[in-house]
């Protein structure tokens, strides 16, 4: 079931549910536009449908076609995108347009750019951001390797539309990202410390509130 990248591209294209790295574990996904697939990815992991799925960003540029971040915080997401790609998940409102199931009906949207280069030439291949959650069942651990993927997991996918895409190089493990919500005027609220050091986003400029 590994494929290679451009029929791994091809199959979340169409809809298929994938299993891929990204800088620190593997993570299941799909295109974040397709109700449908997303709610695989929700049965695979038995993750329950009231919390949200993150995306992972192709590049900067995507942002638009997930988030729509008002003029008083325009400037700071902008500011915000040069620690992308990196460990940084930006907390912004979601566009309108984008299936309920992903958002949970929250509204916002939890984006970044991963530096796993599989992860945004995937994003980057189907011309829309990927949901990006760990490669796991709910509960269980997230794994580095594609060898460590949960049989269970495994055996969800659908052989003729879904795969595992086991690129190089391999996941790191480590934290995860620091995932922060701009509050505008250069105020930032961090919903969750990780691997982006607080340090750098004061070093640049930015006020942080807890």
């Amino acid at each position: 079931m590994t494929l290679s990248l451009q029929e791994a591209a091809r199959r979340i294209r169409l809809g298929g549910v994938l299993l891929y790295p990204t800088e620190t574990f593997f993570g299941i996904g799909c295109r974040a536009d397709m109700p449908g697939a997303i709610l695989r990815v929700y049965q695979c992991k038995k993750r329950p449908l009231s919390m949200p799925l993150p995306v992972i960003l192709g590049s900067a540029e995507q942002l638009e076609l997930v988030a729509c971040p008002g003029t008083d915080i325009a400037q700071d997401v902008a500011a915000l995108s040069a620690f992308w790609p990196g460990p940084l998940t930006l907390l912004l409102p979601a566009r309108a347009t984008l299936p309920e199931i992903l958002t949970g009906g929250s509204g916002s949207i939890a984006a970044r750019v991963s530096s796993h280069p599989a992860a945004r030439a995937l994003a980057l291949a189907c011309d829309f951001p990927i949901v990006s959650t760990s490669a796991n069942i709910s509960g269980r651990p997230a794994v580095t390797s594609a060898d460590a993927l949960d049989p269970e997991l495994i055996q969800a996918l659908t052989p003729s539309t879904d795969g595992v895409l086991d690129e190089p190089p391999a996941p790191g493990g480590g934290e995860a990202s620091t995932i922060a919500a701009p509050l505008g005027h250069r105020r930032l609220r961090i919903l969750r410390k990780g691997a982006l050091p607080l340090h750098l986003l004061e070093e640049a400029g930015f006020q942080i509130q807890h």
